[in-house]
């Protein structure tokens, strides 16, 4: 009797519509699953068009090329002898629905839709995509004309089934479907499915991957069984990074785990795992065996083919192993790096401009464009012919191998540190220093004559000259000059993004990086259309908090000493004048908050649900030991009157890697007004009447 089952799950580095890039990393996966042995291969959520498609699912094209690529896959002589199950778009009865569609030999097993959507967050599937809602039920689906000419089939399978080989049974989960409260495997489990298959689209954010791992080795712990989950990689597009992991578990332990992190554009895991010990496991769990015998069976599509050998007796099966999870630290050097890698390679430029500005921010930003470096030249001396093959391209030298992250940063990372009168020794001492160590190509320049002219425009115009405060100017003067200053930096940095390189004798234009962090954006600390103003930020999605943990894992793993002096310094935009040489101007003066309480108010303002009264009622018991509650209503109300007088600048926030779930972006993922009744007066009332009780 056939026991022992080879299985393989894979996370693939899709992006949405490269139809051909797509079809030719399914293949290869393919292929690769099949060469170790595997019977069934399982990939990504919707991997044939790319998860991130948004408002081209819309499109009949999207539908015609995702049936075009399966005809492909169904002709090709490597997706035979295989379980393949795919993901793409499907249009049943003029309604469109997120599909695995399962084959084998040419012939279409079963077309399974998506039950559970994903809606929260980061995700917009309602938008795009109906739930099927007709539990165990199956319906006939009538194939496009150029899948029936393949598989001779006029009509295939579709709805909420399981598919029963000669020795065991299969059942389909879809991303959420994993999360929700009634996940399928539940009642499929009981009704005697063994195998649970899970693709999934599912992204990164900090200290995310435990929870996922959780969920599918307790998907088997209480019933059994044997869960594979296959997961998206890289960036497809937009902001996310969907972080791999594919896993495979079996009676609630992890037997097999894939790379979170990882430039390889396709990555296979592969298991044989003994079907005797689900059996036996399940066999003494009375509750489940009860529980079993009154479900509602689902329907069963009889498969002809086996996931074992007849005589396996002797084969070797996995063994569970422990999960090893990322530091945050480790995580934030990793997970933007990557996304960093894919936007540069498929935005086919040169490499990266940043303004270098000698603080904790920027510094963490050119952390992260190294660590990058490190791991094109690590996967290329792993002998990763396609990340060779990026680099050679971008820095335009068939001929070149990045061995050195130094000399490999020389080529793709341009730095420039743009003083001005206002600026301290100090900072571009700090970022020189930075610069050599990483080995960036570095640029100092100064922007007082940008700045004076444009100043000098105003005062030819109004007759007027505006000062700043410590010369005797308005607080609105100060301000406006400020913002020259930070917005001046923004043009030039376009400028040297464009031009440097052509300066050089080289060919191709920079991506301009920016480095406003999550707390920054929230509170509204930022310029509009300054230097947070880029091309992409990857640190626009974590915490000050998160970046100073991670500078210090810069210091210790890449020994770059320069940072401990950027550490040490208080954090300044540096666009007042200086006090006898020295820098007046800090953020949280200016703020009227520290970054740690800024990161209190985001979880509460996001994550909690907290308008300014829950949050006010949230706080004094929080701090009860450090302030009174008059202090924390005045706290509370400056937050809320900060955040929404300059809530208007979330509309053009550079997009930002997304990695906490507080995140204030306005694209998709924190959709609020930007033009508020910044008094709060109901709020505020309400918060005054319960300080007065109390």
């Amino acid at each position: 009797m056939g026991r022992a089952v080879t299985v393989a799950t894979c996370a693939l580095n899709q992006w949405a519509l490269d139809f051909e890039g797509n079809l030719e990393r399914i293949i290869r996966s393919i292929d690769i699953a099949k060469s170790k042995g595997a019977r069934y291969r399982l990939g990504p959520e919707l991997e044939i068009c790319g998860y991130g498609c948004s408002d081209h699912y819309y499109e009949s094209d999207t539908l015609l090329h995702s049936f075009q690529v399966l005809e492909k896959l169904l002709e090709s002589p490597v997706t035979q002898d295989i379980i393949c199950d795919v993901g793409m778009p499907v249009l049943h009865r003029n309604v469109r629905y997120n599909c695995r569609v399962i084959f084998l030999n040419k012939k279409i097993l079963l077309i399974r839709p998506k039950i559970s959507l994903a809606n929260a967050g980061n995700y917009r599937e309602l938008r795009w995509f109906t739930p099927w809602s007709k539990a165990r039920h199956v319906e006939e689906y009538f194939l496009p004309r150029i899948i029936q000419e393949v598989t001779g089939q006029e009509t295939v399978p579709f709805g909420d089934a399981v598919l029963a080989t000669k020795d065991t049974c299969l059942g389909a989960e879809i991303c959420e479907e994993l999360w929700a409260p009634n996940s399928p495997h539940i009642e499929m489990g009981l009704d005697g499915v063994e195998i649970f298959t899970n693709s999934s689209g599912s992204h990164h954010v900090l200290r995310k991957a435990h929870a996922r791992v959780d969920l599918v080795n307790s998907a088997t712990a209480k019933n059994g069984g044997i869960y594979i989950l296959a997961n998206q990689k890289g960036c497809d597009g937009d902001r996310l990074y969907y972080d791999g992991c594919a896993m495979i578990s079996m009676n609630g332990e992890t037997v097999a785990q894939g790379s979170q992190f990882s430039l390889d554009d396709v990555e296979v895991l592969v298991a044989t795992l003994d079907l005797e010990d689900v059996r036996s496991y399940r066999a003494e769990i009375s509750s489940r065996n009860l529980a079993a015998s009154k479900v509602n069976p689902y329907p069963r599509v009889k498969v002809n083919f086996a996931l074992s050998c007849p005589d396996d007796v002797a084969v070797p099966t996995c063994m569970p192993i422990q999960w090893r999870h990322h530091s945050p630290e480790e995580e934030i050097s990793l997970g933007p790096a990557c996304w960093l890698w894919d936007y540069l390679r498929r935005s086919k430029q040169a490499g990266f401009l940043l303004p270098l500005s000698g603080g904790i921010d920027s510094s963490a930003t050119a952390c992260i464009v190294y660590s990058m470096c490190h791991q094109v030249c690590l996967a290329v001396k792993n002998g990763n012919a396609d990340v060779l093959a990026d680099a050679q391209r971008i820095v335009n030298d068939e001929t070149y191998i990045p061995e050195d992250p130094r000399e490999f940063c020389k080529r793709v990372f341009t730095t420039c540190y743009m003083a001005s009168e206002n600026s301290s020794q100090d900072t571009c001492n700090r970022a020189k220093l930075l610069a050599e160590q990483i080995g960036s190509y570095h640029i100092n320049l100064n922007i007082d004559a940008a700045v004076k002219a444009v100043v000098g425009i105003f005062s030819v115009v109004t007759g007027r000259t505006p000062r700043f405060s410590v010369h005797g100017g308005s607080s609105r003067e100060s301000l406006a000059l400020q913002n020259v200053q930070a917005r001046i930096r923004m043009v030039l940095a376009y400028l040297f993004a464009q031009l440097t390189l052509w300066a050089r004798g080289m060919p191709g234009g920079l991506l301009v990086l920016g480095s406003a962090n999550v707390d920054e954006s929230l509170r509204g600390y930022l310029t509009k259309y300054d230097c947070s103003s880029a091309d992409i930020n990857p640190i626009g999605g974590i915490s000050k908090t998160d970046l100073k943990n991670f500078i210090q894992y810069c210091i210790e793993n890449f020994q770059l000493t320069a940072l401990r002096s950027i550490m040490s310094a208080p954090p300044t935009a540096e666009l007042e004048p200086l006090v006898d040489g020295q820098v007046a101007q800090t953020d949280e003066a200016d703020m009227g908050m520290t970054y740690a309480e800024l990161s209190i108010y985001g979880k509460l303002r996001k994550i909690a649900k907290a308008g300014p009264y829950s949050m006010f009622c949230k706080l004094i018991n929080m701090w009860k030991e450090i302030c009174t509650p008059r202090e924390v209503a005045s706290k509370v109300k400056h937050f809320f009157r900060m955040y929404s007088v300059n809530r208007h600048k979330m509309t053009t926030l550079t997009p930002s890697y997304h990695a906490e779930n507080y995140s204030p972006d306005d694209n998709r993922f924190d959709l609020r007004p930007f033009l508020y009744n910044t008094s709060w007066s109901w709020q505020f009332r309400c918060i005054d009447k319960q300080v007065n009780a109390l």
